[in-house]
């Protein structure tokens, strides 16, 4: 199967960020989400991306206006009705996801492909909602999309042979490096990840070091790039609690208990940079 037509839903962070790449590749991308602001405001985030491209050099201004050319705004999920693949990277939410699963299902064609961009929620439960679910895939892009090299695709119960090489076979058009990881809570990344930031966390609760004492020695000593509360607060503390929660229900494994300090931190409503303050506060 060619993919020529994607739409993306969800206008977010990654969501634009998806279309962005996506578009970039040469496709024709349904950029859509509930309302005209919010796609909006996705579609002028992607213009702002391209146009720091052409100031550094990087790309001209006929191609940065050959990418905002393949993109269409979109507040209708109907629009999908001659897509070829549908890219969901909506709420981080088993309910909101199956809810656009079930309605994406009765309106694409029924040979297009419905992958989740889901960070760590059951692929195989997602696909229960359609009535195809061999043709329900994860596909989890790491941000920012348009400079994070890795796609996690990960096959439900179902998922066809067909439908996973054709989302491999995309993800390298995209410039993408796509890993294949099986339908487990958290998958590979986020398995690893947030139990790291959860320890973390644990770790300034207890009083063992500041924040900054704790971000240092995860750089300077392991060569992360970013500590571990820093990367937290760019995450989102409500995005870390929800996925410690689903490995934690997944696994029923205490290990994956989220950290008292962080269920605070949320019900506070300090979300990290999205907010202006987590760990640590952003002006």
């Amino acid at each position: 199967m060619e993919i020529k037509t994607v739409m993306v839903v969800g206008a977010g962070q990654m969501g634009s960020g998806i279309a962005q790449v996506c578009a970039l590749a040469g496709y024709n991308v349904f950029l859509n989400d509930l309302s005209e602001s919010l796609v909006e405001k996705g579609h002028g985030g992607i213009a702002k991306n391209l146009n720091r491209q052409v100031e550094k050099g990087r790309m001209t201004e006929l191609e940065k206006e050959n990418v905002l050319g393949n993109l269409r705004l979109s507040i209708n999920l109907n629009d999908a009705q001659n897509v070829d693949i549908i890219i969901e990277a909506a709420t981080e939410n088993m309910d909101v996801k199956k809810k656009i699963f079930a309605r994406l299902d009765e309106i694409v064609p029924q040979y297009a492909i419905l992958a989740s961009n889901t960070s760590s929620l059951p692929i195989t439960e997602i696909a229960a909602a359609t009535a195809r679910p061999e043709q329900v895939i994860g596909m989890h892009f790491m941000n920012p999309v348009p400079v994070m090299k890795l796609v996690e695709i990960i096959r439900g119960l179902a998922t066809a042979d067909k439908v996973y090489e054709t989302v491999e076979s995309m993800a390298k058009t995209l410039g993408k490096i796509p890993v294949e990881v099986n339908d487990f809570p958290g998958f590979v990344s986020n398995r690893i990840l947030m139990p790291m930031i959860n320890e973390a966390i644990y770790t300034l609760y207890e009083g063992v070091a500041t924040k900054e004492a704790i971000d240092e020695v995860m750089k300077l000593g392991m060569n992360h790039p970013m500590g571990p509360l820093t990367l937290a607060d760019f995450i989102g503390l409500d995005t870390c609690l929800y996925i410690m929660e689903t490995l934690h229900e997944g696994f029923g494994d205490d290990k994956y208990r989220p950290c008292p300090l962080l269920r605070k931190y949320v019900k506070a409503g300090w979300l990290g940079k999205k907010t202006g303050r987590g760990f640590y506060e952003y002006g």
